[in-house]
Parts: C-alpha cells; structure tokens; sequence
C-alpha cells in the first residue's frame, strides 16, 4: 500500500494511492498516527480495501500533507554516507550518529519551505525515511525489519551556522518549522523491492546536486533499528531519517552554496516519489 494524508494542513484526512490515482479512506481509519500502527492498522485497512469498498476519490490538486500524522519523535543519522563524510572533511563513524528533529518542523511533500528569521546558511539534505511499525525496545538485527512499517521520502533542511556555529548540540539547526518535509506517500515494504538499493536525487533550480543510491549506507536500516532500541524505545509511528549523501550545499567547493528566498528544490528516491519545496522568507 501507498499511504497518504491530505487536506489543508491541521485538518488531514487518511488517503492511499493506487495507480496514479488518491482515495480517501477515513471511513475506514481515523489517521495515520501511532494508534494506527500499534492496532495493527495496516493489516487491517489492507483486509477492508480486498473488500473492494466504493471510496471517495481526491482530486489531483488537493495538498498532500506528511504521510504520518505527529510522530513522538524524528530520530536522525548523521554522516551516514561514506563520500558524504569526506565531503564535510569529517570521519567516517564507528557507531551511528544520532540527532532529533522537531516534530514541528514535519510538513507535507510540497509545502514552502520557509527561511528561518537570520538565517543565511540553509542547506538541503535527501535522505531516506523508515517509520516504526511497532513499539521496538532492545530488538535483533535479525529482527528488525519486523519492526518497520515502511518507507518513505524526506528532505531533512538544515541550517548550518545554527548547526555548527552556535554551540551545543546539531538540533538547533534541524528542528525549524517545515524543516521535515515528508512523502508524498508511506510505502509499504511489499512496495519496495530492494531498500538498500535505490536510486536518489536532489535538484536546485534545476541543477543537481545530490544523485546517490542507498546502496552507499554505512549503516543499514536492520542494524539501525537494532542500535537505536538500545538507548530509547522506539513507538508506532517514529520516523527514523538515515542520513544524506553527498552534495549538499555546506560541501560545495570552494564556496558553499545555500537556499534563498525564491529557490525551488525537487527531490526523488526510486519507488517512494518526488516531493518539491519553493524557498521563502518567514514572515510573522
């Protein structure tokens, strides 16, 4: 299945995606959120839709909002491309590095990105999303992927002078409003054949920067799963974000380069869609 939400932002309704067309299933569900996905919400809505029920299709130009309603957490891995690493002049880690995100700062796929107040180094970053299926403490590689629901598209925004000059920990730059856009759509993992080998890209203004494959992962999402549930319990719904590949705007020599006001940025990885953001100032 094909997981969307959609609706003007704060009032989503559940949707899924079959061929290239979107109906609306809150007649069947209340939400995507992490309810959903502790009751066993998608085996459950698959069973209703083999029931061939009539549903109300969406329009085409309707917005989509995140897949998955507020999450208890985003959980980030940072440097978790080896040429990723290497461009930032930083080495390779040993153990997975782990940032959080705001769960204010998560949006629908193709909502505005908006500038924080002072910024000047905002930076784009595709990465490749997994969402908790169930709740996961001390679980077994070998188990992992039981634990995982699906997948899904994301562009974890940065603003570096917040992230790196400023003191403290990475999550100042990471947590701003619509600084997490996500999907188009969940996908299932019947939907996906092969996770550790897709095809992914970034384009600003039409020029591309970031064109890697998941193939390239220090860490894989099993032992990722794994490795988190050491530390905290992970929930139905989580969204674990695994890290950027290279061309991001921080490692662009001589000078880096960063997102202004007026700027388009599309983004796509193989089997989870494309998502499209358009720079603008904050304003109160």
């Amino acid at each position: 299945m094909k997981l969307i939400r959609f609706g003007e932002i704060g009032k989503e309704k559940p949707g899924v995606l079959i061929g290239e067309k979107r109906y609306d299933v809150s007649s069947i569900v209340t939400d995507f959120n992490e309810s959903f996905f502790e009751e066993n919400g998608l085996e459950k809505l698959q069973k209703a839709l083999e029931s061939n029920p009539t549903l109300p299709e969406v329009d085409a130009s309707v917005r989509l909002g995140s897949p998955v309603a507020r999450p208890s957490k985003i959980i980030c891995i940072g440097l978790n491309y080896i040429d990723h690493c290497k461009e930032t002049n930083a080495p390779i880690p040993t153990e997975p590095i782990i940032f959080f995100k705001s769960t204010t700062s998560l949006c629908g796929p193709d909502d505005d990105l908006i500038i924080p107040t002072n910024s000047e180094k905002t930076d784009w970053e595709v990465e490749l999303a997994f969402i908790v299926g169930k709740k996961a403490s001390y679980v077994e590689e070998a188990e992992a992927l039981d634990y995982v629901a699906g997948y899904a598209l994301l562009n974890d925004y940065s603003e570096r002078a917040f992230q790196l000059e400023r003191g403290g920990q990475w999550a100042k730059g990471k947590g701003s409003d619509t600084f997490a856009p996500l999907g188009p759509f969940l996908a299932t993992k019947d939907e996906i054949a092969d996770v550790d080998n897709l095809k992914m890209w970034l384009t600003v203004n039409g020029k591309k920067y970031q064109d890697s494959n998941t193939l390239n992962l220090v860490f894989k999402i099993p032992y990722l799963v794994h490795y988190l549930s050491q530390f905290m319990t992970l929930l139905p719904g989580d969204i674990i974000s695994t890290g950027t590949p290279p061309g991001v705007g921080l490692g662009i020599k001589p000078d880096p380069i960063y997102i202004k006001a007026g700027d388009v940025v599309e983004l796509g990885i193989e089997g989870l869609g494309t998502s499209k953001q358009k720079a603008v100032a904050y304003k109160k």
